[in-house]
């Protein structure tokens, strides 16, 4: 059993309602715009694995140390993260041969600011966007989302408001 914690656009403010939140988890996943690599700095203090990608604001200091698109396994589930890539029936060209030749089983990005958790059936998978945390931003509650990964099983799905 996993315990994921998946935010997204923070832009450079890690609030700190969130270290208790996050400590709780086995993982944490930032799904870009980052901001700062304090963020990164402070994510490491809480001594998780983290899983990053850059995204379009993020300068050379995160670019550095995150890529664009990330592809690994938690338990018996394979993950494709990035930035930007759309949503259901709205996949960005690039994402959708990404997702036809890479056949995950969750799809996880942000830049929206749109929190979003959306199964779609054509390409069986999960996409999950988890809003945004920081304070930049049209949105007008801060979120992100808590799963588990227990083998095969996608479960105890919870959205955390700030």
């Amino acid at each position: 059993m996993t315990r994921i914690g998946v935010i997204s656009d923070t832009h450079s403010f890690l609030d700190p309602l969130l270290t208790p939140i996050l400590s709780k988890c086995d993982e944490l996943w930032h799904a870009g715009d980052i901001g700062s690599r304090h963020v990164l700095t402070e994510l490491e203090k809480l001594n998780k694995p983290i899983r990053a990608v850059y995204g379009n604001i993020d300068g050379q200091d995160i670019r550095i140390d995150t890529p664009k698109h990330l592809i690994w396994h938690v338990e018996k589930r394979k993950i494709l993260m990035t930035h930007i890539g759309g949503y259901p029936g709205h996949y960005t060209a690039e994402l959708k041969q990404m997702l036809l030749k890479e056949k995950p089983d969750i799809y996880v990005c942000g830049h929206s600011h749109i929190l979003k958790v959306i199964y779609d059936k054509q390409l069986e998978l999960l996409h999950i966007n988890p809003g945004a945390c920081g304070r930049e931003g049209f949105q007008k509650v801060r979120t992100m989302i808590q799963f588990v990964i227990d083998g095969e099983a996608i479960r105890d799905m919870a959205i955390v408001e700030l």
